[in-house]
């Protein structure tokens, strides 16, 4: 490393860092809400109120951006279907028959399975450490969802919320791809808005449609850490973080998500980590991780300076 390369300020690592902190309270936020409010209203309440809060925000750049807007509408549709309705929508409806400690570390998965998207979608060949990288992370995943016994899983079957929370993720991860694809020329507090405004319109009907959960006591300040923590403060920490960072030593943060889930949920809800926990959740970060490094000298693959 060079000795005269620049040190960047603290507060630019505290931001992916708050980021992912806030993001994984939400995980215990998500199990917690399962037995208070439905799926289907809390995830309606918390983009309506999210919009709301947006509005005065945003909505003037959307309106002087309008023309941009209308022309890429679908676009705008499929992003809010994928990243706001259908993600968080799963989330809600999974946290009734699984733990949030497994819900972070399958969470946890999503940049391996934005790897596998991308190669889908983008044609990007995945490098070799990625390829090793996914086959250790699906060993410790297999372990975490077998409890510890990989072939229980060809048995028995993945529990039913974990395989919800894996479509959920996958949602995500083709979520992340489309968006940079398509790279639309809107503001990025614009798109959310527009986004959000498709999450809240695709979730209605499931809303109108489901059975009674009022708010109350109980859930009402499950809605509004959902509405406003993860769905406003934490994009803004992480666009500062990934403008000042780089989206390539930014995207590290995401690896300690299943750290805090774990300990928030050992804490808050009463999920004791097992052995099986510990070994599975270590293998599928360890994956991650080898996945996200770049192997030096392989052409065509020049790495961006962040």
């Amino acid at each position: 490393m060079r000795s005269d390369a620049p040190q960047l300020p603290l507060r630019f690592f505290l931001f992916p860092l708050l980021a992912a902190l806030i993001w994984s309270i939400n995980m215990i936020v998500t199990k917690m809400a399962a037995g208070v409010i439905a799926p289907a209203a809390i995830g309606f309440y918390r983009w309506a109120l999210a919009g709301i809060v947006l509005t005065p925000f945003a909505l003037p750049g959307v309106w002087a951006q309008r023309r941009q807007v209308l022309a890429h509408l679908p676009k705008f549709a499929v992003l809010g279907g994928l990243g706001m309705a259908l993600y968080q929508g799963l989330a809600y409806v999974a946290a009734a028959s699984t733990t949030a400690t497994n819900m972070g570390f399958i969470t946890a998965m999503i940049p391996l399975m934005t790897i596998a998207v991308m190669a889908v979608i983008m044609r990007e060949r995945p490098t070799a450490m990625a390829v090793l990288g996914s086959l250790v992370s699906l060993a410790g995943l297999a372990l975490l969802i077998g409890e510890g016994d990989p072939a229980r899983l060809l048995s028995v079957g993945a529990n039913h919320g974990d395989v919800l929370m894996g479509l959920g993720a996958l949602a995500y991860a083709l979520y992340g791809v489309l968006l940079r694809r398509w790279a639309l020329p809107v503001g990025p507090w614009q798109s959310l808005y527009v986004q959000v405004a498709f999450g809240i319109l695709f979730q209605l009907p499931a809303f109108l449609m489901a059975a009674p959960s009022p708010l109350n006591a109980a859930n009402v300040p499950l809605v509004l850490y959902a509405a406003v923590f993860p769905s406003l403060f934490a994009p803004y920490l992480w666009m500062q973080g990934v403008r000042h960072l780089g989206p390539n030593r930014a995207s590290i943060f995401l690896n300690v998500m299943p750290v805090f889930t774990v300990a928030i949920a050992a804490l808050f809800l009463d999920e004791k980590p097992h052995l099986f926990h510990i070994a599975g959740g270590a293998l599928a970060l360890a994956g991650v991780m080898l996945a996200q490094m770049r192997t030096p000298g392989l052409p065509g693959r020049a790495e961006k300076a962040n």
